[in-house]
């Protein structure tokens, strides 16, 4: 079986192309992530009343045990996932690069295009609209819509397709977490890694689950697109 690192794209059967958000519509590098992170570790220390590194351990061990921070907040301290998730978000997207070649790109993707996020549509539509790619998709589906249930889980999958009406067999996941691509495969998409720059992104990256792996969107899509629009073979490795 090919590299997944290396072999061309082949999307021809993909009219759902479904994204996730941070850290793969734009670069890892950005380290947008860095910033959420403080304001969960201050939301937790002022709610709760702790010092930050007891507030940072919590966070991160959330985070590890039920998937994202708020659903361990959620379930132990009963907190209002509305107030959390308006709170970490507010953000500065300054550090995010200008990418003027995405929105083509998404654009010429045959079919739909959605974000599927551990966020809020709030978050989501501020990072869109700063990347200028907000009319290149027919929605988002966010945490909310996920009933709170983090993407590690197979259950938001099947929300998703129950509430896009999508077809696993047809559609495509860009997500820079590799656990929550498995249970994406589980469901029948096809996949494709964008590593971040975090231990996170690596936990469970050795797998079935990952049909593709690229660390440059631009670049996979651009391959994607030759083989869709007829310019190049899908048997090659590039």
């Amino acid at each position: 079986m090919p590299d997944p690192a290396t072999r061309r794209p082949d999307l021809r059967h993909i009219d759902t192309w479904v994204f996730d958000l941070d850290n793969t519509l734009y670069p890892a590098s950005s380290d947008l992530f860095a910033q959420v992170s403080d304001r969960m570790r201050y939301f937790i220390r002022d709610l709760l009343e702790v010092s930050e590194d007891e507030a940072h351990r919590m966070q991160k061990g959330y985070f590890m045990s039920h998937g994202t921070t708020l659903k361990g907040l959620m379930d132990h301290h009963g907190i209002d996932p509305h107030d959390f998730l308006d709170y970490v978000h507010q953000i500065d997207l300054s550090p995010i690069p200008p990418n003027p070649e995405l929105p083509g790109l998404l654009e010429r993707l045959p079919g739909r295009r959605l974000v599927f996020t551990n966020g809020s549509v709030n978050h989501a539509l501020n990072i869109m609209t700063h990347l200028g790619i907000e009319k290149c998709f027919e929605g988002i589906f966010d945490i909310v819509h996920s009933e709170f249930e983090p993407k590690k889980s197979v259950e938001p999958y099947r929300l998703f397709i129950q509430k896009h009406e999508v077809d696993p067999a047809r559609a495509v996941m860009f997500e820079d977490m590799a656990r929550n691509l498995a249970p994406a495969h589980e469901v029948g998409f096809t996949t494709v890694w964008i590593p971040g720059i975090s231990e996170w992104s690596f936990e469970a990256s050795e797998g079935e689950h990952i049909n593709y792996i690229t660390e440059d969107l631009n670049d996979f899509l651009i391959r994607a697109l030759d083989v869709i629009e007829g310019r190049a073979d899908p048997e090659e490795e590039r």
